[in-house]
């Protein structure tokens, strides 16, 4: 496992099924300054396809993600 990044603020999205906990973390990452991290820790493994996909999308950058006993953790940093 590698070492946890700093974060600024930390989401809980677990036991939330697509597309809850993208729709979370975009709210968070609303209120957050640019350059601010946003860390994610979901259960959903189609959170994968839909961080890594958002993240391109919406110019924001995904500096890490783990997933480990199906818990999967993201770290973002706000663009």
């Amino acid at each position: 496992m590698l070492d946890a990044l700093p974060c600024d603020a930390e989401l809980d999205a677990s036991g939330l099924n697509c597309p809850l906990p993208l729709l979370k973390a975009k709210l968070e990452l609303n209120r957050l300054a640019s350059g601010a991290v946003l860390k994610v820790i979901a259960t959903d493994a189609g959170s994968q396809r839909d961080f890594r996909t958002f993240a391109r999308l919406a110019g924001h950058t995904l500096l890490q993600e783990q997933a480990q006993a199906g818990v999967y953790t993201y770290w973002l940093k706000k663009a």
